[in-house]
């Protein structure tokens, strides 16, 4: 019993939590890795792009709500989803249209369109705060277990308990869903080997007549719509606050440069580990130890490495071992 109990604290706050997370990191970073890997520069404003995202899904979530319109036991934020994706991507097109466009024509050096892109998350994050303010947004709403810990123990008998929240289940069903139609989409579809053949040799695609302002604004298109549902998957799971997902750009990046910067497949292997590697070395195992080992051998202290104020340096320190030792990343992308 002791071991389905430390199993169980485990799977509780580290397992469930951690692939939540990961899949969360994984969408944001298959944005990231698609513009990496056609247009040939880190988007800076990736994560601004996520909370602006997340900011339209909540307004026409707030409209729903006022028109009394829900969606049962499901967060009504997924109702409002593809609207909010839709001025995402319209956006987002925009500022390619009235920013990037003119640089790329002008053939500038990626290092050039880095710094243009920080000049965009400024500009976004602005927008963001002006218009539905800095404060934490809990948006979440129906049902909100999918099963409850005291459930869990009615089943098993158990001293601890288990419970799976309804955003968590959400999440893990979207990525799976997500990561199963773009591997399809890029490997089986017509435009997915355009881009991947722009992405491998851009003048070789261009004589076989692809049209790269299409493959362009499909990129943008996707990083958009896979960068507003990891905003709204992390907004439910945790709360929406705009300069929450400015930090997570670190993470973001750190798990596309792991998986291999440019591949989308790296790119979900990136985010889990980023994820466990964070919640792995924060984690307090006290109470996991205590169960597993005699008590003479149990830890006076907490059992944690750091705390969580050093989520961020984790995944700084991750990346840096990566780009020292491996800078292709595990399914060797491109160079970072």
């Amino acid at each position: 019993m002791d071991l389905l109990n430390a199993l169980v604290v485990f799977a509780n706050f580290v397992l469930l939590p951690g692939i939540t997370y990961g899949a969360q990191l994984a969408l944001g970073a298959l944005g990231a890795t698609l513009v990496y890997g056609i247009l040939r520069f880190s988007n800076f404003a990736h994560g601004d792009t996520m909370a602006f995202g997340t900011m339209a899904t909540i307004l026409v979530m707030w409209l729903l709500q006022a028109a009394g319109i829900g969606f049962g036991s499901l967060p009504t934020a997924l109702l409002a989803l593809p609207a909010g994706i839709v001025v995402a991507v319209l956006f987002v097109l925009a500022t390619d249209r009235l920013v990037y466009r003119y640089y790329r024509r002008s053939k500038v050096n990626s290092l050039t369109l880095v710094m243009v892109s920080l000049g965009v998350m400024f500009v976004m994050n602005g927008i963001v705060r002006t218009i539905i303010g800095v404060d934490d947004r809990q948006f979440a709403d129906g049902a909100r277990f999918v099963f409850t810990a005291a459930q869990f123990r009615e089943w098993t008998g158990l001293t601890e308990s288990l419970a799976l929240r309804t955003t968590q289940a959400v999440t893990l069903v979207v990525i799976v869903l997500v990561v199963a139609w773009l591997h399809w989409f890029l490997r089986r579809t017509r435009t997915g080997k355009s881009m991947r053949a722009f992405s491998d040799n851009e003048n070789l695609a261009l004589l076989s007549g692809v049209n790269p302002e299409r493959v362009v604004m499909i990129v943008w298109m996707l990083s958009a719509a896979l960068a507003t549902l990891a905003g709204v998957l992390y907004g439910l799971d945790k709360s929406f606050r705009p300069f929450t997902y400015f930090q997570l750009l670190l993470p973001i990046f750190a798990a596309a440069v792991v998986g291999g910067f440019g591949s989308p497949l790296g790119a979900v292997a990136g985010g889990f580990v980023i994820a466990f590697s964070e919640i792995f070395v924060t984690y307090s195992f006290k109470k996991v130890f205590g169960y597993l080992l005699p008590v003479d051998w149990q830890p006076d202290g907490l059992a944690q490495l750091l705390t969580t104020d050093y989520k961020v340096a984790v995944s700084f320190t991750v990346l840096v071992l990566v780009l020292l030792f491996r800078p292709t990343g595990i399914f060797r992308g491109k160079s970072a």
